[in-house]
This record gives structure tokens, sequence and C-alpha cells, in this order.
């Protein structure tokens, strides 16, 4: 296994990728949730969830 280097939300969001893939949608998810964390504007944000997480999501905001 590789050792990754997360600086990016990029770089989370293939993570989540890789996740998903292999049928781990828990710890995607998770993932998916520390990109759009990471990420400076909240539309893009909202925009991540919404591509991986459905429209209808719920963050706890």
């Amino acid at each position: 296994m590789a050792l990754r280097n997360f600086n990016r939300p990029d770089d989370f969001l293939d993570a989540a990728r890789e996740m998903a893939d292999s049928g781990r949608p828990a710890l995607a998810r998770l993932l998916v949730e520390e990109a759009a964390n990471r990420t400076s504007d909240p539309r893009e944000a909202a925009r991540i969830r919404d591509e991986w997480l459905g429209p209808n999501h719920h963050t706890g905001d």
C-alpha cells in the first residue's frame, strides 16, 4: 500500500474514489466530507457534497 500525502481536497477525493471502488463506502463518505471541509469556497464544498452524497445529504451544520 502506497503512502499518501493529503494536502489538497483533491487528495481526499482521490482516496474516496479508491475506497468507494474497493467497497468501503463509509470511509469514502468520511474522505468526501473532509475534502469538502478543506475547500475554501462554500459553493465548491456544496458541489462536492452534492456530487458524492446526493442533494439530500445532511452535514450537521
